[in-house]
């Protein structure tokens, strides 16, 4: 796991804002949940294509922040559960209050849940703030949570993507971020025991396009130009 990060909490009142930037809020709108949305319909999308019913199955995310996710996705799942260093993010989201079982994350080298407990687990944009030496533990952590056969899901910025770049490197919740390639998320996937299953570009039109071009951004998934990507893996 990464370290703790306590500057989260002195942010997590201002997350939002600080988020902001002209070409982010060009591509979605400022008070959106496009990209919360397109992650979840993405999830929904790898479960339909797998015959899979959730209903009956238990998902943590693993950085959930203010859990936005969590919440779209909470009716999805019998159990939903996230862990995050700040529990000031986890305040500003009240998600206790929603039902969702939410821990803060207080030993660096540990998710707060027991073994085997959980069928999906997601990391979204939580890489990038891992220091390189730890990302393999903190894969090795989700591993331990998983049951077998359990999946994982990472959720990245592109970095083959100019525009992604451009907004990562003057956002001050991302100052200490370093992009994964898809080539290194697959890689310490399967260094840490999981058979990669799938990996799909994502992002590529803004959101009042994507009404429109939905079905040709779907068909682009392959190509390595979209805004974020996503790899899901089964625990081997």
């Amino acid at each position: 796991m990464s370290a703790p990060k306590p500057e989260f909490d002195r942010l997590s009142a201002d997350y939002d804002e600080l988020l902001r930037d002209p070409i982010r809020d060009q591509f979605t709108g400022a008070a959106s949940q496009f990209f919360h949305v397109r992650k979840r319909d993405l999830i929904r999308d790898y479960f339909r294509r797998a015959n899979t019913t959730t209903t009956g199955l238990s998902y943590l995310d693993v950085g959930c922040g203010k859990g936005e996710l969590l919440t779209l996705l909470r009716e999805d799942f019998a159990h939903v559960a996230g862990c995050d260093p700040s529990g000031g993010m986890l305040e500003a989201g009240g998600l206790k209050s929603k039902g969702i079982d939410a821990r803060v994350v207080t030993d660096e080298a540990a998710i707060p849940f027991e073994d085997a407990q959980f069928d999906f687990v997601t990391a979204v944009c939580v890489y990038h703030h891992v220091p390189l030496n730890g990302r393999d533990a903190l894969t090795l952590e989700v591993r331990r949570v998983l049951r077998p056969g359990g999946l994982f899901a990472i959720i990245e910025h592109n970095p083959y993507n100019p525009v992604t770049r451009l907004i990562v490197s003057r956002t001050p919740v991302d100052a200490d971020a370093i992009l994964l390639r898809p080539s290194e998320t697959r890689t310490r996937l399967t260094r840490g025991g999981f058979q990669v299953e799938r990996q799909q570009f994502f992002l590529y039109f803004p959101e009042r396009w994507y009404r429109k071009l939905g079905t040709l951004e779907a068909m682009l998934r392959r190509v390595p130009f979209g805004g974020q990507y996503a790899v899901f893996a089964a625990k081997s």
